[in-house]
């Protein structure tokens, strides 16, 4: 059952406390990636057999595959699919940078060029369950940013294929290139290259505690997104709210994971035990119990305060992956909220919306991270230069003085650069 605290009698550190496993992946996944640079494909094929159950012949998914999935597909789905795709593009369309020039001094021009990065990689889960979302979540910002490549992975199943599903979201979103590999060996392969999968500039997209930790150990190799970990909701709520809704919301992330986090903060006790209560209900009614079971168990909390201010304040502290205002005016608070990575305003806005069909990325910090980054967006698809251009009399003009600053910090080899075109004719 899950645990409900009064803010003013616990510490902030049981409020903010979860349980995780003390599983340490670091040297299995050290030991995946070494054996991906060294072997390649083999490497791929044997953990394909070994962790998927499956023997592959090839590993890049055909384009007689992706029809065929296509065709299995319910046209229903499609129809979702595609007006999903709608909405990203035209939430993510609002983000894209352009270039600018700067050349307001005489004889002075400086720029920046907004790139896309030239090939991406995604990382899509097929563990537990398959997420067509997260296809479209990570592909389509990628595309409105002009990458070139963008080369998706995601595990096959036993019959040696790719959920329909994923690689249907795949054709609505353009993903150029996907093959059939998952985990940290995955990771190695965008990382590194293989013979069959190329090497790419960033990865992106979310994964078990192995691609996580994979991600972490090729940055630098290549750039990532995010650290990502377990799925997290906080809901904001008060006592007008309706008890079994805001259940349902919470065991929307309870699901996911084991280790992921369902919190309501609320100033009504009522509705703390109401909720409680349909927690117990609604838990043994859904078909992946057993996770919400645990995770509700394990690192679900309801906390109550003495107001909806104080509630803000504990949420700016937790910094969760999704934000629920479930308040009639939740627009008054909005300006309150300083951490978060996506926020759902008001009762009738499910976190369940955003994860599929409303616009805004559901890859989203965690586990507090929310403090300092950001959900993906197109900005995680582009990298930027700049350029400088002086003619000889601008030069001339502030030589001097860049050779004066130059030997403030010993550097006088940067002072000679400075002023060796001064007498130049």
């Amino acid at each position: 059952m899950i645990k409900i605290l009064n803010s003013a009698q616990v510490s902030r550190e049981e409020i903010f406390s979860r349980v995780v496993p003390s599983v340490n992946v670091e040297g299995i996944v050290t030991d995946i990636i070494d054996n991906v640079r060294k072997n390649g494909d083999q490497a791929l094929f044997a953990y394909c057999e070994a962790f998927d159950k499956v023997k592959l012949s090839r590993l890049e998914v055909t384009e007689e595959e992706i029809e065929e999935a296509f065709s299995l597909v319910e046209p229903e789905f499609i129809r979702i699919l595609q007006d999903a795709a709608a909405n990203i593009r035209a939430f993510h369309e609002k983000q894209v940078r352009n270039s600018f020039i700067v050349n307001g001094k005489k004889g002075v021009v400086m720029g920046q060029k907004v790139i896309p990065i030239e090939k991406v990689g995604l990382y899509v889960p097929g563990g537990t369950a398959a997420y067509p979302s997260t296809v479209l979540m990570d592909s389509i910002p990628a595309k409105i940013a002009g990458c070139k490549e963008i080369v998706m992975v995601t595990p096959p199943s036993k019959d040696g294929k790719v959920n329909p599903a994923i690689l249907a979201a795949a054709k609505v979103a353009g993903v150029t290139r996907i093959f059939k590999v998952g985990g940290a060996q995955a990771v190695a392969a965008l990382a590194y290259g293989t013979e069959s999968v190329p090497a790419v500039h960033k990865i992106v997209g979310p994964g078990n505690a192995f691609v996580a930790e994979a991600k972490k150990q090729v940055f630098g190799k290549v750039s990532i997104d995010m650290i990502a970990g377990p799925s997290e909701i906080l809901i904001v709520a008060d006592g007008t709210c309706t008890p079994s809704v805001v259940a349902a919301d919470m065991l929307s992330q309870a699901e996911h994971d084991k280790l992921a986090s369902a919190v309501l903060v609320t100033n009504s006790e009522t509705l703390a035990n109401a909720v409680s209560e349909e927690l117990e209900k609604q838990i043994p009614l859904l078909p992946r119990k057993e996770i919400a079971r645990e995770s509700i168990d394990k690192n679900g909390k309801i906390i109550i305060t003495k107001t909806i201010e104080e509630a803000i304040e504990i949420s700016n502290e937790i910094a969760p992956e999704h934000l629920e205002l479930c308040l009639d005016n939740p627009f008054d608070y909005l300006d309150e909220i300083q951490h978060a990575g996506s926020i759902f305003m008001g009762k009738n806005c499910p976190e369940a919306l955003g994860d599929y069909f409303a616009g805004p990325n559901h890859t989203l910090p965690t586990s507090g991270t929310a403090k300092f980054s950001s959900p993906l967006s197109v900005d995680d698809f582009v990298k930027k230069t700049q350029y400088t251009y002086f003619t000889k009399d601008a030069l001339s003009a502030v030589a001097d003085d860049v050779a004066y600053f130059a030997e403030k910090e010993g550097l006088s080899a940067h002072a000679r650069s400075a002023v060796s075109r001064k007498n130049l004719k």
